[in-house]
């Protein structure tokens, strides 16, 4: 298991690599190349220069996180194919500078929805939040909130260029199902594969998140059943799941222990955001509201001394980050990816895998 930290870019970032390189057994970075908008190749050179940098501080670039699939592909029209043979291309300029996994979604329009991105705990600490009673009917008022709230970063997911075309997107959509998108997705995921397979670089696909629909939109990688349906509809090592523990778990009906068992066992897990959340009304028959918490199980719902046994017992060899933290200790920025309480999340999660590996 190797522990990685997601990292934006010097553009993109008041973080900087060598901070990161001193958070004891981060291991590597999770890049990215944020302003190459989806269906475009993304350049080798590029590429290099970002492994350089990262290479540069002693950490390594193995995962990449995310090479954005188009609504071209997602929907199906008559650029998709120009733009799987674009990200085929993607794939063998990662693999020549190292990498071996890439991260991405199959989500439209919205790659995740969260109504509070400043929600303050008791502490005084600030988080992300999901409370249903504060998603609006109408998706510009969470964009318009998103873009307001964002400060001077750019979200993955929300680049303003395209959340633009927001009301063409939706009516571009209109006619996509769950069952025209699968169709969709395993046209994609056959396309690649030769590729993957040739260059030994594994696709992980990231949940739903949240793993049920709003807006009317399609869900399809939302449960056990969705994941299980991925595997074996295109059977083959090279697709596969980054398994974000708090995007399954958002839905409570989901056991995030057994399906981190199961697809581990699989050999199908490539990568793991690894976070807590709290249920915000668990008491209360099918809400589903959460804050996004520290990483340590008493501050969350999640058993993450459990999580972590499934990964290991079943011979997890992936890559794993700290997903989202909390603005503490007076931090400002990228909301959900302050630098403290992400650190924080990694010794944590070292100490517990070190625990785990001793008593084993």
């Amino acid at each position: 298991m190797e522990l990685t930290f997601r990292w934006y870019g010097p553009n993109e970032e008041k973080i900087t690599l060598e901070q990161i390189s001193q958070i004891p057994g981060c291991k590597g970075i999770v890049g990215t190349l944020f302003d190459i908008p989806a269906g475009e190749v993304w350049p080798r050179e590029r590429i290099h220069e970002l492994r350089e940098m990262v290479e540069a501080h002693g950490l390594t670039l193995r995962v990449i996180e995310s090479v954005n699939v188009s609504d071209d592909i997602k929907i199906g029209t008559e650029k998709r194919d120009e733009h799987i043979e674009n990200y085929k291309e993607t794939i063998r300029n990662l693999a020549a500078e190292g990498v071996k996994v890439i991260c991405y979604n199959f989500m439209p329009v919205f790659d995740w929805v969260k109504s509070d991105l400043d929600y303050v705990l008791p502490d005084g600490s600030r988080t992300l939040a999901f409370v249903k009673a504060n998603i609006p009917d109408d998706p510009q008022v969470i964009i318009d909130r998103v873009a307001s709230g964002s400060g001077d970063f750019t979200l993955p997911g929300w680049e303003p260029e395209r959340l633009a075309q927001v009301r063409a997107l939706l009516d571009a959509y209109r006619d996509i199902d769950d069952d025209k998108l699968r169709e969709n997705l395993v046209y994609f995921l056959e396309a690649i594969m030769p590729t993957c397979e040739e260059c030994d670089v594994k696709m992980a696909i990231h949940p739903d998140d949240p793993p049920y629909s709003l807006f009317g939109l399609p869900r399809i990688i939302k449960n056990r059943e969705d994941l299980d349906w991925l595997c074996t509809t295109v059977d083959t090592p090279y697709n596969g799941i980054t398994l974000c523990c708090g995007s399954i778990a958002e839905e409570p009906g989901n056991d995030i222990y057994d399906i981190l068992a199961e697809f581990t066992r699989r050999g199908r897990i490539h990568f793991v955001h690894m976070r807590n959340i709290k249920y915000i009304s668990p008491d209360e028959p099918g809400n589903k509201d959460f804050y996004e918490a520290p990483h340590p199980s008493p501050c969350g719902s999640l058993d993450m001394y459990k999580m972590m046994r499934a990964l290991h017992d079943n011979g997890f060899e992936g890559y794993m980050r700290p997903d989202h933290g909390r603005m503490i200790w007076g931090e400002t920025g990228r909301p959900g990816y302050g630098l403290y309480d992400r650190a924080l999340g990694i010794a944590y999660i070292n100490g517990m895998w070190e625990a785990i590996e001793k008593g084993a």
